[in-house]
């Protein structure tokens, strides 16, 4: 579904990532992964379209993406969510969900004929609310609920543009335990609906029990690729986390 290939970026003497290569299947629960400065984030804003790679090319079902604007890609069915919550905060979950509904509505003269706080799109929107365990919060604002239910909405919200690929930057960073496991399990369900996921997450825990396939950064640089079992006996994985010293 998704096809990085030789990808590199500079921000004029730094070199951000370096001829970085990987796939991801169709319905594959996919994690990229490495320490801090390994250049996941400049990653996924090359895949979303809001930075060009320096080379490279990136190819998403079959077509070439790169260069495309964000907008773009996105009606083509790419969701993404950021490490940073991003909700409308003064809107209720309702609303929230039905802005990514009317994602091909806005930008067209369909805005001055349809109405997007439809019975239609709102059935549409309860579906989804429902798969995220909204339910109990529909007409609340955002902005006065738990970190954990905005993770969820901002999820609601990328699945609600029709998006069957989904980027998740850091969903799990500031969660606790109970919220962890609770994204964990959506995230599986929404895969088992036939979504694929791309995430990045520094909560290796999160991780092993949660990816199919592992992409590992360091420096910019792809060290290695595998199953979680696979990656955990990666002497150059453990060596970026843990130093030489913690390899031994």
């Amino acid at each position: 579904m998704l096809k990085v290939e030789n990808i590199s970026k500079r921000f004029g003497g730094l070199q951000a990532l370096k001829d970085v290569s990987f796939e991801v299947k169709e319905k594959e629960i996919h994690a990229l992964i490495g320490p801090n400065g390994a250049g996941k984030t400049t990653m996924f804003d090359i895949i979303n379209g809001f930075i060009k790679p320096s080379s490279g090319r990136v190819y998403f079902k079959g077509r070439r993406i790169d260069g495309l604007r964000p907008s773009r890609i996105a009606m083509m069915g790419m969701g993404r969510t950021f490490q940073i919550v991003r909700v409308f905060p003064e809107m209720t979950v309702l609303e929230n969900v039905l802005a990514g509904i009317g994602k091909e509505i806005y930008p067209s003269l369909r805005v001055f004929s349809e109405i997007v706080k439809s019975e239609k799109n709102i059935r549409k929107a309860m579906d989804i609310i429902n798969l995220c365990g909204l339910s109990d919060y529909t007409d609340q604002e955002a902005s006065v609920l738990p970190l954990g239910i905005q993770r969820n909405i901002e999820i609601a919200r990328a699945l609600a543009t029709g998006a069957d690929f989904l980027l998740l930057d850091e969903p799990a960073s500031g969660l606790n335990d109970q919220e962890t496991k609770d994204l964990a399990e959506l995230i599986k369900r929404i895969n088992e609906g036939g979504t694929t996921v791309l995430f990045i997450e520094h909560d290796m825990r999160f991780t092993m029990g949660l990816a199919h396939m592992i992409t590992v950064l360091d420096h910019g640089e792809k060290i290695a690729q595998g199953s979680p079992e696979e990656v955990a006996k990666n002497e150059r994985v453990i060596e970026a986390y843990l130093g030489k010293s913690g390899s031994k």
